[in-house]
Parts: structure tokens; C-alpha cells; sequence
């Protein structure tokens, strides 16, 4: 009996064994692997195409619930963060900020106005641009997207779309529902 609950306790009490997640004064739960942007998505889409990456925008808001969620169990898993890392740069954005940010099409916002402008009604909404922008060049964020999350995937989905836009399974004109549905998921 003692011996189940010293193991109760230590689970209990153990930091979980991959958290990577910190709170910042923000608000907002912030991963270290995140990418260090100067708030001008034209020169991250860049930066994410030299490293053969395609770029994601992550819309987040201080004591979202979702946003939380996202960050304790989706980017608390090993395979998603790993996958993440190896084809994806993401930036994290600040739905109700005030942070001036230069969309792709060049023109410079407020955080929360780029919000409302790219069509992020909720949080979190992830925005997923192809690594090469094409026709899309110029076009500001939710036109040169090929995907997006509106709201929290279970983590299975999250992960499967993550596969869908790696896999640039987009670009045959396949919406991901369909994807998801012809692959049997």
C-alpha cells in the first residue's frame, strides 16, 4: 500500500517529462523551438522556404483554454514536436496584440488588426503557407495559406494535418477533409 502510494505521489508531483512550454508575461504559453521573428512574415515565409520548411502562423490569445491545450497536448508530444521542428517554422502572433507585423502582401499592422484581416475568429487559428509562395506571392496571409486550423484538432487530426500540408497534398486542389477521408482516417 505505501509502495502504491509513493508511486501516486511521484506521478502526481513529477514534472511531466517532456514539457517545453512557458508562460510568458504575455500571457501566452511559448515554446523554446518557436521561431524568433521581427514580425515581418515576408522575410519568415523566406527564411522558412531556404530551409525547406513551410511557414505557420500561430494565433493565440492570453488565458485562452485552447490555446493551452495546444501547448500542454499537442506540443507536449514527442512526435508532433518532432515532426514540427523538421518541416515547419512557426511563428507565434498575439491575437489581441499590439505588436506592428508586416503581412506577406507588404502591408503593416497591430497584431490584432492582421487578426482580423487574415480571418482568425478564433484561438487558436493556425495559418499553413507553402514553402514556395508561387502565385500566392504578395497575397496577404489568409490568401496565401493552403491550410488552416480554425480552433483546436484533437491531436491525432492536428497531427494528420501537419502530414497533409508536409506531404503538400494541397497542391492536387484536395482539401484536407477529403485527404483525411480518402486516406481512411
Amino acid at each position: 500500500m505505501l509502495k502504491r502510494l509513493l508511486i501516486i505521489a511521484l506521478m502526481v508531483l513529477a514534472p511531466p517529462a517532456f514539457a517545453s512550454s512557458k508562460l510568458g508575461d504575455d500571457g501566452l504559453h511559448h515554446e523554446d523551438w518557436f521561431a524568433t521573428s521581427l514580425l515581418d512574415l515576408r522575410d519568415d515565409a523566406a527564411e522558412a522556404a531556404a530551409a525547406g520548411k513551410h511557414l505557420v502562423v500561430v494565433w493565440e490569445q492570453k488565458g485562452c483554454i485552447y490555446c493551452e491545450q495546444l501547448h500542454d497536448q499537442h506540443l507536449n508530444d514527442p512526435k508532433i514536436v518532432a515532426f514540427m521542428k523538421a518541416n515547419f517554422l512557426v511563428v507565434q502572433l498575439d491575437y489581441r496584440g499590439d505588436r506592428l507585423v508586416t503581412d506577406l502582401d507588404g502591408q503593416e499592422l497591430p497584431e490584432k488588426e492582421m487578426a482580423r484581416k487574415n480571418r482568425a475568429a478564433t484561438t487558436p487559428t493556425v495559418h499553413f503557407v507553402p514553402m514556395d509562395l508561387g502565385a500566392r506571392k504578395g497575397k496577404p496571409l489568409a490568401e496565401a495559406e493552403v491550410a488552416r486550423m480554425p480552433g483546436l484538432l484533437k491531436p491525432d487530426a492536428f497531427y494528420a494535418m501537419l502530414e497533409y500540408v508536409q506531404g503538400k497534398h494541397y497542391a492536387n486542389g484536395q482539401s484536407f477533409q477529403k485527404w483525411l477521408a480518402a486516406r481512411g482516417s
